[in-house]
C-alpha cells in the first residue's frame, strides 16, 4: 500500500515538473518571439489602450451596453444629477437599433459613443473576414443612428488577438480596454463595486462599468463612486479626452491563443 502511495505521488510530482518545464519552455519561446506576438506597438499602431500616462487627475468612466432597457436610463439619471458631463458609452449595434431613444438620450447628455461591435461573441475565434464584417456592420448602424462615425471600439467580452487589433486599426478604430474593472456585472454588492473602483482609480485611468440589464447595483454604486473620486480631486472626461493627454501607456498585450498553443506543444498535448 505504501509503495503504491509513493508511486502515485511520484507520478503526480513527475507530471507537475513536466508541466512546469513546459510552461518555462513556452515562456522562453514567448520571450524569444516577443517581437512577433507583442501587439502593443508604437510602430504599427495596432494597440489596445488600457489607460494614458498623465499626472493630471483625469479619469474616464465607461459603460458597456449590449442588452436590456431597464438599467441605462437610471444610470443616465445619476450622471445628470451628479453633473457628470463627460463619459463614454460603448454600444452594441443590435441593442442600439432596438433602443434608438436611449441612444438619443445618451447623445443629448453630451456623452461620447463608441462601438461595442455587432454580435456579442469573441472576435478572436472568428476568421478575418468575419471580424471585419462584425466591425463594419456595427459601424454602419451606429453611424446611421447617431449621425457620427465612431472611432473607438471595445470588443465584446474584452476579447481580442493581434489579428483583431490589426483589422480594427485598418478600419480606423482604436481598441479601448480598461485598467480598473468594477466587476459590477458580478453583482457582488454596492460596497464591493465602490471599493474596487475607488481603491484602484489613478490618473489617466479607464474604468469599466456596465449599463446592461445584467447589472443590478451599478446605478446605486455610481453616485458614491462619483462623490468619492471627486473628493480625491478627479475630473471626469471621455476616452477621447484621455487620448489627447500624454502618450499612451503601453501594457504589453499578447495573443493568448498563441501562448496556449505553445504551452500545449511544449507539454506534448
Amino acid at each position: 500500500m505504501n509503495n503504491f502511495f509513493y508511486v502515485l505521488n511520484g507520478k503526480k510530482i513527475k507530471r507537475f515538473l513536466f508541466v512546469f518545464a513546459a510552461a518555462l519552455f513556452a515562456a522562453g519561446v514567448i520571450y524569444v518571439e516577443k517581437e512577433n506576438i507583442t501587439v502593443f506597438s508604437e510602430e504599427n499602431n495596432a494597440s489596445a489602450i488600457y489607460s494614458v500616462s498623465t499626472d493630471k487627475k483625469v479619469i474616464a468612466l465607461t459603460f458597456d451596453i449590449s442588452w436590456g432597457d431597464t438599467r441605462a436610463e437610471p444610470i443616465l439619471q445619476v450622471l445628470k444629477e451628479k453633473d457628470v458631463k463627460k463619459s463614454t458609452f460603448f454600444l452594441s449595434s443590435p441593442w442600439s437599433k432596438n433602443h434608438p431613444e436611449i441612444v438619443k438620450a445618451i447623445q443629448q447628455q453630451g456623452f461620447e459613443i463608441g462601438s461595442h461591435g455587432h454580435k456579442h461573441v469573441n472576435y478572436s475565434e472568428l476568421d478575418d473576414e468575419e471580424i471585419k464584417r462584425q466591425i463594419t456592420t456595427a459601424h454602419s448602424i451606429l453611424t446611421d443612428l447617431t449621425g457620427k462615425s465612431p472611432n473607438l471600439l471595445r470588443l465584446p467580452n474584452g476579447d481580442f488577438d493581434k489579428r483583431v487589433l490589426k483589422i480594427a486599426n485598418n478600419l480606423g478604430y482604436k481598441v479601448i480596454q480598461w485598467d480598473t474593472d468594477s466587476q459590477d456585472w458580478m453583482n457582488k454588492g454596492v460596497e464591493n463595486i465602490v471599493n474596487r473602483v475607488v481603491s484602484k482609480a489613478h490618473p489617466g485611468d479607464i474604468v469599466l462599468l456596465h449599463a446592461s440589464d445584467s447589472v443590478k447595483q451599478t446605478h446605486e454604486a455610481l453616485p458614491i463612486i462619483i462623490d468619492e473620486l471627486r473628493k480625491k480631486g478627479y475630473e471626469f472626461v471621455t476616452v477621447s479626452d484621455l487620448l489627447q493627454e500624454a502618450g499612451v501607456k503601453g501594457t504589453q498585450v499578447r495573443d493568448q491563443a498563441w501562448i496556449q498553443e505553445q504551452i500545449n506543444i511544449a507539454a506534448g498535448m
